[in-house]
């Protein structure tokens, strides 16, 4: 009954079936609570149990007692992996003594492991994986003398692995990891898998048949894996995957391991040089990065056979080897390389898919036999001293996904032919000195995802239909000039818009809410092999300071940056319907008008920054309502009255947020002329003197409106009175104007007299002496 598209829960007509011996179930969608086990009815002769891949959920211990009722159950084989099980596995599982197989994979099994697993002496393959058990691996795990194939990866164990794990006598492989080669760091949860202590050669002297051991921890230095030097190992390992757990020195037994075919020894604290010759002849695939391995690379390789190269994150040195090899994958990025990309390198590793060597000191021309791959999908060159021009020779290649070469020295315009890689997904070529128009012909590239042309000296027009799919749009710190084309609004997936630092004009459009994933927060996929060591990195101006994101934090990012142009206009008040964005930056334009008062639906907003523009009115009182806001820059503008207050802005108590605005006030600038300067006394006084206060107000203000209209008509009373008798009285008018030269005459006549006297005092001492 497998494979089918059932989707009810089990007949009931399983219950008349008592001889049934096997019954397989698995991929369909069948579904109940905790009524499985009535419905198999007599499950004494079941020998073959198959519930995989279903929708069966409650607790497991209920599909499992009835086989208690069994005097001698003949149960060998349970699958119940791809379900919704749930609680802990119950003692009465050691009675299912012709066990051989169970598998419980991905479930939501908790607790501890019964020490009843430990009765199960038939058992071969015990896959736990990916639940949530607890605990350590009981001690009693060495009686599994049948055991081959144990898995307790992705759960939430703990404690030290037990030295009987030695006396698994039959074990071909382990798999005690969590998922630290599949996610990034921020995803990682602490709750995996946390084995601590030391991993010694008591755990493995006796696993003569063990052929595959993978052992990963969450932190580096909580599991030691240590042996001696000398140790030979009485096993023929063909995989080994080892990560997270400190080695400190290459593991010299490994060369007597001739039979290797995968090898990962990924951040296990190495900081020795690779011991020459090392590696077996049949190796696939070699993982050493993310140690301190030192030295140069050997000149040729002791496989034929290496498909996967991974020597990332170390301290090689040297020029980058001239291996002849059919690999499909090389990573050597963030070492210490040197020297020139060897010209010849299409012709020596010609079915490469992948090549990412950035973050290095490499130096010189980027050599045209890079077109020669014809499998190539990304070419990672960032981060290095290369100079010179691009090569125009990347025909049309329809797998090519990912060209990086940015933080560079390379000069020159965009070639034409990169226009006809229609699936390039990641363009990254800021950090250099490009020049030149942005060619429009980029919009051939409909795949295209990410374009990172920032910190080079383009100019001209943005093109108005550079790419309808793009993620992230990145031209800032160029000299592009024109307005911002509408088109940018049909961009559904961007969630990074960096024009800064240009000479864009105009207006701001008024269509940004067409921007669906900074509205909505919608995810737009990439194809991008998500276990490829390509990580893009990018520099985002956040909270005032720039910031380096790479690889998939970047994703989390969403950000709007027109900073430092010449946009006119208002705020368009479309641009607060963007739910999801998380910094905004304005600033340095002439934007006016006021502040939209319904900024407070930005939600997500973490930095925000509109100084420097020519902003005027009130600040909306809903901008208190952005809880998550840390970073606020509203100085110099022309804004007015008093700061809001309340929630978060309560802890953004720095006045430089507010400066250059003279006609602003309260916390954190002074306070308003109006606001009360009451101490708080509490004294009978200063309480009824605080309330007569509070209840004159009204009083008060219609005081000064008196005042003011009584010195107004005083002023018009008089003016008119004087001026407009001189203007209609003509005698009057001849009288006061004679009499004011009069007194003119009279008083200039007074000044000479005072100035001649003044001279004849100081003119009668100088002759007497004389």
């Amino acid at each position: 009954m497998s494979a089918n598209k059932f989707n009810s829960t089990l007949p009931n007509w399983l219950y008349n079936l008592t001889k049934l011996q096997h019954l397989d179930m698995h991929l369909n969608a069948f579904n109940g609570v905790g009524l499985i086990h009535k419905q198999l009815g007599n499950p004494c002769n079941l020998q073959i149990l198959d519930l995989s891949y279903n929708n069966f959920h409650g607790e497991i211990k209920y599909l499992l007692g009835d086989f208690h009722s069994c005097w001698n159950t003949s149960l060998m084989w349970l699958q119940l992996s791809y379900n919704k099980f749930v609680g802990s596995l119950p003692d009465s599982l050691g009675e299912l003594k012709n066990l051989q197989y169970l598998d419980v994979f991905n479930n939501n099994l908790t607790g501890s492991l019964p020490n009843s697993l430990a009765t199960l002496k038939h058992l071969q393959h015990l896959d736990l994986s990916s639940n949530s058990f607890s605990g350590s691996i009981p001690k009693s795990i060495g009686n599994l003398s049948s055991l081959r194939m144990l898995d307790l990866s992705d759960n939430i164990m703990n404690g030290t692995i037990p030295e009987s794990f030695g006396q698994l006598l039959a074990l071909v492989e382990v798999r005690l990891n969590s998922p630290v080669d599949l996610v990034s760091p921020l995803d990682l949860d602490p709750a995996y898998n946390s084995w601590s202590g030391v991993f010694t050669e008591a755990h493995l002297i006796n696993l003569t048949r063990l052929e595959n051991i993978m052992l990963t921890v969450v932190s580096l230095s909580s599991l030691a894996f240590n042996v001696s030097n000398d140790w030979v190992p009485p096993f023929m390992l063909k995989e080994i995957h080892i990560e997270n757990c400190l080695l400190s020195k290459f593991p010299a037994w490994l060369k007597s391991q001739s039979e290797l075919t995968y090898v990962l020894l990924r951040n296990a604290g190495i900081s020795d040089t690779i011991p020459e010759p090392w590696f077996s002849t049949q190796i696939k695939q070699l993982d050493l990065s993310n140690n301190k391995i030192k030295g140069r690379l050997p000149r040729t390789l002791a496989s034929q056979n290496l498909s996967s190269i991974d020597l990332s994150s170390n301290l090689f040195e040297g020029p980058i080897p001239l291996w002849s090899t059919n690999a499909k994958m090389l990573y050597l990025h963030d070492n210490l390389f040197s020297g020139p990309i060897p010209k010849n390198i299409g012709e020596l590793m010609p079915g490469l898919i992948e090549l990412v060597i950035s973050g290095n000191l490499l130096q010189g021309s980027i050599p045209s036999s890079l077109c020669k791959m014809k499998h190539l999908e990304i070419l990672s060159l960032g981060s290095n001293r290369l100079f010179g021009e691009l090569p125009d020779c990347w025909g049309q290649s329809q797998t090519f996904k990912a060209l990086d070469v940015a933080n560079n020295s390379i000069s020159g315009r965009i070639p034409r032919s990169i226009c006809f890689l229609r699936g390039l997904q990641f363009l990254l070529l800021s950090k250099n000195y490009f020049h030149g128009k942005i060619p429009s012909c980029l919009q051939n590239c409909s795949g295209l995802r990410s374009l990172d042309l920032g910190e080079n000296r383009f100019s001209g027009k943005l093109p108005p239909k550079i790419g309808p799919n793009l993620k992230i749009l990145h031209v800032g710190s160029n000299s592009i000039t024109g307005k911002i084309p509408p088109e940018v609004c049909i961009m559904k997936c961007v969630h990074i818009l960096d024009l800064s630092n240009n000479n864009f004009s105009g207006v701001i459009p008024n269509c940004v809410n067409n921007l669906t994933m900074l509205v909505i927060g919608n995810t737009c996929p990439l194809s991008i092999n998500p276990f490829s060591k390509f990580k893009q990195q990018a520099t985002i101006m956040s909270k005032g300071t720039k910031l380096d994101y790479r690889g998939r934090t970047l994703e989390y990012v969403n950000s709007i940056d027109l900073s430092r142009n010449n946009l006119i206009g208002r705020i368009p008040e479309e641009i607060t319907t963007i739910a999801a964005l998380g910094i905004l930056n304005l600033s340095m334009n002439h934007l006016s008008g006021s502040i939209p008062d319904t900024i407070g639906n930005m939600r997500w907003l973490e930095s925000l920054d509109l100084s420097q523009n020519q902003l005027s009115g009130r600040i909306p009182a809903s901008l208190s309502s952005l809880t998550s806001l840390s970073y606020l820059n509203l100085s110099y503008n022309n804004l007015t009255g008093k700061i809001p207050s309340g929630n978060q802005l309560e802890t953004l108590n720095d006045p430089s947020i507010y400066e250059g605005n003279p006609l602003l006030c309260g916390f954190p600038l002074p306070k308003c002329p109006r606001d009360s300067t009451s101490t708080g006394s509490t004294s009978a006084e200063g309480v009824r003197s605080h309330k007569k206060n509070h209840d004159d107000n009204g009083n008060k203000d219609y005081d000064k409106i008196w005042l003011a209209i009584s010195i107004i008509t005083g002023f018009l009373v008089g003016f008119w009175g004087v001026c407009g008798s001189l203007a209609l009285m003509k005698s009057w008018r001849h009288a006061f104007f004679g009499y004011v030269n009069q007194m003119n005459e009279k008083i200039l006549l007074w000044i000479e007299l005072k100035v001649a006297r003044y001279k004849r005092r100081h003119e009668e001492p100088n002759n007497t002496r004389y």
